[in-house]
């Protein structure tokens, strides 16, 4: 697996084989592959021992066009400028290409979680949202969680900044607690998303996503879900791994129960009688279904090479490399996009944003009835740019539907001063 690839060049890279589609002025698309501003800071906080530590952190407001900035925070110690502004790139992708009126933000610090208590994440938590204060906003940048964030970290960040500004917003950040102002549906959205895509996509191509063999590389909250609600759905998951390994039965197992061994002994591996496989023996299995689920360049040109899944669905941020989407369709490998596939996690942030500034809250039937509508007429967008523009994957066809509507809101405010 690739750790090298940059991310950011990436993403501007996607953005290029889409441009080749599309009749946009070369000033328009050079502003779209590159944020609007980007918040690189220190954070100073104080450990339990007393003594002070230093981290680096960072967000990326990437482009405001079609509304606020939108998009998660992350702990993680891999997080750099690069990485922010790529994935705040394609949050607004994401966004545009699943129609919700956002634009993308992303945010990160560079440390991981697990080396420090829940006291000490807590003042490093508030020390960010002190200096996100002036950036974010219900109307202005509205953040969510990410790699290891969540619920708690949500409602850190909205305390800090309603009681810095002596208000009540809940709405300022999304992915919170229920009672703190949370949506139903909202902790499954990304998995659901990765779910409806990937049976969209092979009812597309005359398919039952039911009569399908599943691998799951990452089984944090989106992958677990996604697994779960594929089993749901009739596919039979073979093989799922994490951080320390993978597990694999030509059978399939329970993911629920796989989820539980995890939450009991911090790891996949050990279950039942499944063998024991690596992260890269997973992504290479012969399985109908291949869904990535951990993090950025999990699959490179090299190991694409090895891909023997006939469908891909991105429920990571950037886990194919360009030159793997090169050689996969190459081999006609159909990949579901990332800035489509998980997309589920900000349109439900957006059904929770929207319940917050009406302060009227939606079952949790309704979120997800709401959200198989809007993946549905997505997907259905993107197969119409790909079977009608002649591009030469989904990918590229996601990139052509959300560059097109970003363009046309730019074009449409007119520019100024």
């Amino acid at each position: 697996m690739s750790d090298q690839a940059n991310p950011f060049e990436s993403l501007q890279e996607q953005v290029d084989d889409a441009a080749a589609h599309l009749d946009a002025p070369t000033g328009v698309l050079t502003r779209l592959k590159n944020p609007e501003r980007l918040l690189e800071t220190n954070l100073t906080f104080e450990l339990d021992d007393g003594s002070l530590e230093t981290v680096r952190a960072y967000r990326s407001q990437f482009n405001g066009d079609r509304g606020p900035y939108k998009g998660g925070i992350r702990y993680h110690p891999g997080v750099t400028r690069d990485e922010v502004k790529a994935l705040s790139g394609w949050m607004a992708y994401k966004c545009a290409v699943v129609d919700v009126p956002y634009g993308g933000g992303k945010g990160g610090i560079a440390i991981d979680p697990a080396d420090y208590s829940e006291s000490e994440l807590e003042r490093l938590t508030r020390a960010f949202a002190t200096e996100l204060r002036p950036l974010i906003g219900e109307d202005r940048d509205i953040p969510a969680p990410d790699v290891n964030t969540g619920q708690r970290e949500m409602n850190w960040i909205k305390d800090t900044y309603e009681t810095l500004e002596n208000t009540t917003a809940p709405g300022v950040i999304t992915g919170k607690a229920l009672d703190s102002g949370g949506s139903e549906g909202r902790v499954e959205a990304t998995g659901r998303s990765v779910a409806l895509a990937a049976r969209e996509t092979f009812d597309w191509l005359d398919r039952d996503v039911a009569d399908a063999t599943v691998a799951v590389q990452g089984y944090g909250n989106a992958g677990s879900i996604a697994a779960a609600l594929l089993d749901d759905l009739g596919a039979d998951v073979v093989a799922v791994s994490d951080s320390s390994g993978g597990i694999h039965d030509p059978a399939g197992f329970d993911p629920r129960a796989v989820k539980d061994h995890k939450a009991e002994t911090g790891a996949v591996s050990g279950y039942g009688d499944a063998a024991s496989i690596t992260n890269e023996e997973l992504l290479t299995l012969d399985v109908d279904l291949l869904v990535p689920a951990a993090l950025e360049n999990a699959i490179d040109g090299d190991l694409a090479a090895d891909v023997a899944a006939d469908v891909i669905v991105e429920a990571a941020n950037g886990p194919l490399t360009p030159d793997a989407d090169d050689v996969l369709a190459g081999k006609d490998v159909h990949v579901v996009p990332d800035i489509f596939a998980n997309a589920g996690g900000v349109t439900v942030s957006y059904f929770e944003w929207v319940q917050n500034r009406q302060r009227f809250s939606w079952t949790e039937s309704r979120v997800n009835e709401e959200l198989e509508r809007v993946i549905t007429e997505a997907f259905d967008g993107i197969v119409e740019a790909y079977e009608e523009r002649g591009v030469r994957d989904l990918r590229t066809a996601a990139y052509v539907v959300a560059i097109g509507r970003i363009v046309n809101a730019y074009d449409q405010a007119g520019s100024w001063p």
